[in-house]
């Protein structure tokens, strides 16, 4: 993937977790934009994330079409087209 070249990638995060912060730091170095969108105290977003994972948990990373729950970086830089 060319540096900085849009793609549609949404990361549903909290300010607290580490792991949401990993997977930001990795989008950083890579040059990926993408769309934070904080869960704190938002019910509407808790259930579109549970009707997307069947889950709660964060960070929740969509890369066009395809979901992940929780920070696997070797998955997501596949999927980014950067490994």
């Amino acid at each position: 993937m060319e540096r900085g070249k849009r793609r549609n990638v949404k990361i549903y995060t909290l300010p607290t977790c580490a792991y949401c912060n990993l997977a930001k730091r990795l989008f950083a170095k890579h040059g990926v934009m993408y769309e934070e969108i904080d869960v704190m105290g938002d019910t509407v977003v808790h259930e579109e994330i549970r009707r997307k994972t069947g889950q709660l948990g964060v960070p929740v990373i969509e890369i066009e079409e395809e979901v992940f729950v929780g920070f696997d970086e070797k998955a997501i830089e596949k999927a980014l087209g950067l490994g």
